[in-house]
């Protein structure tokens, strides 16, 4: 007798109404075991050994296959193993591709269908290809020809736009698995040597500074009037000449070789005496406030250093921490001794080697306290009245005492033979007090001392016969700082 209710029969006997539940398909248990502790032992930590080709211990390796249970991917192979990575044939077009898929234990047949798919990520190998690459065991019937771990780069390698610190290299790797540190960059043959003098010739915050930016009177004295005053001369002795030849009369060439002596002294004076006439007008030149001061305006600030972003080094002494270095080397020239350079004369004292540096610093104003960015590096117009100090006097009795000027010389392919040289040094180094001249510059909240558009002329002096001179760019003035106390920053 059958009903309009649906009923069924339960496994002890039991009629219930409605109909039998459907089986559930169970799903798939995916388990893995917990990570071993490794202890800081990478021969302990499985695959990450294995990326660095170091030896593992078996026990405590897990091998990567396929989860029992899980359905099969996409390929013509059926069995237990699993293959990821390529699997290399007898036609060797294949080694572009990778195989994704379980793989059966016996040979591979000709006519399976391999789900084949081009592989764009990983290395490449010299010829632009990607490197085959595979990660776990291989079935017994599959045997890879060439395996790929991960670690150290190919040679080379397509650019990618990274920006990396230090030298780019896939050196060793240390015991640990990491790679080898190095301090230092190292040059072709793998050696340690590091030259400064190339590394701040090569470094564009630094400004480097030559003879040309010392003050000379015949570079500051304005061409045009110099020959307007020799033509001038050569007319006037022309004249006197005539006159004294033709009427006897010798007044006017004693007038024109008096002018021309008042003329050839006061020019003789500035030439030895120049340099003082200008930094004695840096010592007059008033103080100017930062915290009054103008956008555009000249001033001159005196003030204690501060270093930078990039601080330099003395060339000879290695004093630390400096914004301006600078070492000259001189020769005296004798009477049969070789000469300095090109305009050495004979019983002077003439340049053979000068190396001046300086970059952009802090100054802290005596008047106000406030900091300014002086910008002074990256090929800024600067001249630098900077006291320098005797540090090597070398004749032929004591070049043996100095065994560090000798390697000084040999570092820079200086001869060392039988002349009489003297080295000189100045620096600035961080609190030291220096006076800078310049303008004013206000970006936002950034106080800046720039160099000025044209040159500066310091005006005639007629008190002490001192021409006006220029000062081109910003105008740097520190007496020796070996004999005084800098102020702690």
């Amino acid at each position: 007798m059958g009903s309009r209710f649906p009923s069924h029969q339960l496994s002890n006997g039991l009629y219930v109404s409605g109909r039998p539940e459907q089986p559930k398909e169970r799903p798939v248990t995916m388990s893995s075991a917990a990570m071993p502790y490794t202890g800081g032992d990478i021969k302990k930590s499985g695959e990450l050994g294995k990326m660095f080709d170091i030896p593992v211990d078996g026990s405590k390796s897990r091998k990567s296959g396929p989860i029992s249970g899980a359905p099969s991917r996409t390929g013509s192979f059926g069995g237990a193993a699993s293959h990821s990575g390529p699997i290399t044939g007898n036609s060797g077009s294949r080694s572009g591709f990778s195989v994704s898929g379980p793989v059966s234990a016996g040979s591979v047949p000709g006519s399976a269908q391999v789900s084949r798919q081009k592989s764009n990520s990983g290395p490449l190998n010299k010829h632009g290809e990607p490197i085959k690459k595979s990660s776990g065991p291989q079935s017994g019937g599959v045997t890879p020809i060439m395996r790929q771990n991960s670690g150290p780069l190919p040679p080379v390698l397509p650019t990618t736009g990274l920006i990396t610190s230090g030298p780019i290299s896939s050196g060793p790797l240390n015991s640990s698995g990491a790679p080898r540190k190095v301090s230092g960059p190292l040059d072709s043959s793998g050696s340690m040597k590091l030259h400064s003098v190339s590394m701040v010739h090569n470094n564009q915050a630094v400004t480097n500074l030559s003879h040309e930016n010392d003050y000379s009177f015949k570079r500051s004295f304005p061409r045009p009037i110099f020959w307007s005053l020799i033509l001038l001369f050569v007319m006037g002795f022309i004249a006197g000449g005539f006159i004294l030849g033709a009427v006897h009369n010798p007044v006017l060439l004693i007038v024109v070789v008096g002018l021309f002596g008042v003329v050839a002294t006061i020019f003789l004076w500035n030439s030895c005496l120049g340099r003082r006439a200008i930094t004695g007008f840096i010592a007059r030149y008033a103080d100017a406030e930062l915290r009054t001061a103008k956008n555009g305006q000249y001033v001159k600030v005196s003030g204690v250093v501060t270093c930078g972003n990039v601080p330099l080094e003395s060339s000879f002494q290695r004093i630390p921490r400096c914004v301006y270095t600078s070492t000259s080397l001189y020769e005296y020239r004798g009477w049969d001794s070789k000469a300095a350079n090109a305009k050495h004369r004979r019983f002077t004292w003439g340049l053979r080697s000068l190396e001046r540096h300086v970059v952009d610093f802090y100054i802290s104003d005596f008047q106000s306290g406030l900091r300014a960015l002086v910008k002074t590096g990256y090929g800024a117009r600067v001249t630098p009245y900077v006291d320098e100090s005797v540090v090597v006097d070398i004749n032929q009795k004591n070049r043996e005492l100095s065994p560090e000027f000798i390697r000084w010389l040999g570092e820079r392919n200086l001869s060392s033979d039988d002349r009489i040289m003297r080295m000189k040094e100045g620096y600035i180094k961080e609190g030291s007090t220096v006076s800078v001249m310049g303008v004013v510059q206000r970006n936002e909240n950034v106080l800046m001392i720039v160099p000025p558009p044209e040159p500066f002329s310091t005006g005639c002096q007629w008190a002490k016969c001192f021409l006006p001179a220029s000062l081109d760019g910003i105008v740097l003035r520190c007496e020796d700082t070996s004999k005084i106390d800098v102020i702690p920053v």
